[in-house]
């Protein structure tokens, strides 16, 4: 009997001819990613009483959830890091200034490859499935005892499959699709599942909208998400728990939003109703990249933002900071009234660089719209594809992008 993805990897990282869906496992993990908590991981790491960890070379930290330091606390954390990883000769080491969101510059850097087992502190580790790698998100003690043994148990994942056919209909994107799909499954809909997803449309999308597709997967309970890679792939006699078709022109005929406060509160666009909103923020591990800064200055390009409206834009690390520079999205995007923050994961964790007033409401391209995600607990989040919250930064209320350009040609 052949095996998914997930079984494949973890059957390698166990020593292992071949496993099945929920049997235990002890894998050894190939890279271990933390951010500012890896204090949290060195507190951990130093009750234990082990001098060194396991392998320096296969720990990355990057700072991102709070750069720069919003408060003395955070100063104090960022130092204790800093003087740890010294102490290690932890290389692979990124800090403010030097880096971005954990999970783009691990992608960036070449740190995944397929067929690796990934462990990071953060639970959005999921979106490393679209670089063919086991990528899971776990806790900091969990951490502490990977940095001494360098390897961890798993239970084996039974796997869903989704297939994705048919064409994007203009101003759909991955994001939309994800949503649906989570709409479809809901918050639980694949608990403790892996995800492969393939089809036409999956092999057609660029990277960085793949990435999309793992990164939100975990919304749905996922443990990993996979997207197709050369190098490995599932046997073509494997086992899937379900598998579900997609047809993007059928299924999904105009943008989605996931209203408050759940991720699978997913509703069509036009569904949602007139909505007038006061922040708009393009960004995160989900939507910085280079295509979605590039979708949205061709939103704004020629507009303003409206009066009641802040866009905030967050470029996902420093090197798409600079490509979007050098390709004028940034200029666009600030002509218009956007701000840019320096590259991090800025509002979307709720502590600095745009959190809500209690009443106000944001729509994001972000990951998470639970109560109180972006500051008060008494606004409110809708999350939406970039294209969407670049036409809704324009229109000052929930806007299809269409819309948008169209009154612009009319005008």
């Amino acid at each position: 009997m052949g095996m998914t993805l997930a079984e494949k990897i973890l059957a390698r990282a166990a020593g292992r001819a071949a496993v099945k869906p929920d049997e235990i496992v002890v894998a050894e993990v190939d890279l271990a990613m933390s951010h500012e908590n890896a204090d949290l991981v060195r507190k951990s790491f130093a009750e234990i009483g082990v001098a060194r960890v396991w392998d320096p070379s296969k720990i990355v930290i990057i700072f991102d959830h709070r750069i720069p330091a919003e408060s003395e606390k955070t100063a104090a954390t960022h130092k204790a890091v800093r003087e740890f990883v010294a102490a290690q000769g932890i290389a692979n080491f990124y800090d403010v200034g030097r880096g971005g969101i954990c999970h783009q510059v691990l992608a960036e850097r070449g740190h995944v490859k397929p067929g690796m087992v990934v462990v990071g502190t953060d639970s959005h580790t999921t979106t490393h499935g679209a670089f063919g790698a086991f990528a899971t998100g776990i806790g900091a003690t969990e951490m502490a005892g990977v940095w001494v043994e360098g390897r961890l148990w798993f239970k084996v994942p039974a796997t869903i499959r989704i297939e994705v056919g048919g064409e994007f209909q203009p101003w759909i994107s991955a994001k939309d699709l994800i949503l649906y799909i989570i709409g479809k499954l809901g918050a639980a809909g694949a608990d403790y599942r892996a995800v492969e997803f393939d089809g036409p449309a999956v092999r057609g999308m660029s990277r960085a909208s793949r990435m999309v597709l793992t990164n939100l997967s975990m919304e749905m309970g996922a443990k990993v998400a996979f997207t197709p890679v050369d190098e490995i792939g599932p046997d073509a006699d494997a086992v899937y728990e379900r598998v579900l078709r997609i047809d993007l022109g059928r299924d999904i005929g105009e943008p989605q939003v996931a209203c408050p406060h759940a991720v699978d509160n997913v509703k069509p666009l036009s569904a949602v109703g007139e909505l007038e909103v006061h922040q708009c923020v393009l960004g995160s591990c989900t939507n910085g990249r280079l295509e979605d800064l590039q979708i949205a200055a061709g939103v704004v390009a020629g507009r303003t933002v409206h009066p009641r409206t802040r866009l905030i834009v967050i470029p996902a690390s420093q090197a798409v900071y600079l490509d979007a520079m050098r390709a004028g999205y940034l200029e666009t995007l600030m002509t218009a009234g956007a701000i840019i923050n320096p590259p991090g994961c800025g509002p979307c964790v709720g502590v600095h660089q745009g959190i809500l007033a209690a009443g106000e409401v944001c729509v994001s391209s972000t990951n998470r719209n639970f109560i109180g995600r972006m500051g008060s607990k008494d606004s409110s989040v809708y999350l939406a594809s970039p294209a969407v919250v670049a036409a809704t930064a324009i229109a000052g209320r929930l806007a299809h992008p269409q819309a948008v350009v169209e009154e612009a040609l009319h005008a």
